[in-house]
């Protein structure tokens, strides 16, 4: 009996100390997610705008430029 909580014990320290070992997670290397499509109508549409105009602002809206 006291071999199996003896390594119960051995397992549970050692399980403890594993978890504290692992290195915080880093920051996603992947870029900004931009506004979907949808999202960038909507606001063109607030804007009303038309024509190239509104092409023009749902490209750069897509593309992460500020107007």
């Amino acid at each position: 009996m006291k071999i199996i909580t003896a390594i119960t014990a051995i397992a549970i320290v050692g399980c403890g100390a594993a978890v504290a070992a692992d290195p915080p997670a880093a920051p996603s290397a992947t870029p900004v997610k931009h506004a979907s499509l949808k999202v960038c109508n909507k606001q063109a549409d607030a804007k009303k705008l038309t024509g190239p105009a509104r092409a023009q602002f749902v490209k750069d809206c897509r593309g992460g430029k500020s107007s």
